[in-house]
């Protein structure tokens, strides 16, 4: 349990080091089951409090090896307590998704899909490291196996309750278990080695400020194929826009992002790596999503728990690539 004290001890402490002092109350953000948010006034201007869960908490010890990689691409941390899960992260501006419901210009998403694959690219040849770092593996050759306990998992499946799996479903979903192997083999098979995967990466979790986007809330992040992210990406930017998900401007924005990846084959072998990843992203979500209501109280997981199921059911229905 987070002791509201025990963090305005601790932001003091680490303001003086940086040559600031707290100016007023810890304001909340957001209260979740993996993390809590809180604005921190200072001397030198807000800067952010966030507090992840332990099953979370490897964005904690993730964020500075990315600003080591791109370091206009990240926010700039003030502190960080890896064995609390605590960070003090600088203000980094103001959030695109109202921006871009005003000016509903996708140049913003171009310029960010860009540097977000540039920073993939950058990451592949440490993808051990970031394992090591405790961030989740979620690979091909990883997820077949977490495909399998996830099925077991009755709990979370909420396994013939109400908004859960139901029996046949379930039945469906172990069937599928040999063919959901293949489409990692396939995916592993194309050669795009492992990068980092935000996995939720989405309008509302960047920021903007004097044209510099900064990516912020790595909670989810996971290494595995990179294309993984994509899907929510179009999902988000389809459902904030109010864009049919035919609409070739979503199809515009995955071409663009996809071109940076020329190196590993035609646009049309690419497309068809998209598309299964896209698939195997699904199964993705339900099991970021086990991870983060881990640590939920009852009424949290009775307003939460259905995306783990939700996201097999969109699996189920998604059919072949």
């Amino acid at each position: 349990m987070l002791i509201l004290q025990d963090v305005r001890a601790w932001c003091t402490a680490q303001l003086k080091q940086a040559g600031r002092q707290l100016a007023g109350d810890l304001v909340p953000v957001r209260a979740n089951p993996w993390s809590t948010v809180l604005r921190v006034p200072t001397t030198a201007g807000p800067c952010y409090f966030k507090a992840c869960a332990p099953t979370m908490a490897a964005e904690v010890r993730l964020l500075p090896l990315l600003a080591g990689h791109a370091p206009a691409l990240l926010p700039q941390i003030l502190a960080a307590d890896p064995a609390a899960g605590w960070l003090l992260l600088e203000d980094g501006g103001d959030l695109l998704r109202p921006i871009l419901k005003a000016d509903r210009n996708l140049d913003h998403w171009r310029r960010v899909l860009a540097a977000y694959a540039a920073l993939q690219q950058s990451l592949q040849p440490v993808a051990g490291e970031l394992l090591q770092l405790g961030v989740w593996d979620r690979t091909p050759a990883a997820l077949p196996a977490q495909y399998a306990d996830l099925l077991d998992d009755a709990d979370a499946l909420l396994l013939a309750a109400p908004g859960g799996l139901s029996a046949e479903e379930h039945r469906r979903l172990r069937s599928l278990a040999t063919a959901f192997a293949a489409e990692c083999a396939a995916l592993h098979a194309l050669n795009i080695l492992p990068s980092i995967d935000h996995s939720d990466l989405h309008d509302g979790n960047i920021l903007l400020r004097e044209g510099r986007y900064v990516l912020i809330d790595w909670g989810d992040a996971c290494v595995g194929h990179p294309f993984m992210t994509l899907p929510v990406t179009l999902r988000s930017i389809a459902y904030h826009l109010e864009l049919d998900d035919a609409d070739p401007a979503l199809a515009d924005l995955r071409d663009g992002y996809l071109a940076a990846w020329g190196d590993y084959g035609t646009l049309a072998d690419l497309r068809a790596a998209f598309a299964l990843a896209q698939r195997v992203s699904m199964v993705n979500r339900a099991l970021t999503w086990r991870e983060a209501l881990r640590h939920a109280t009852g009424a949290q997981r009775v307003e939460q728990a259905e995306a783990v199921p939700g996201w097999l059911k969109e699996y189920l229905a998604a059919g072949s690539p």
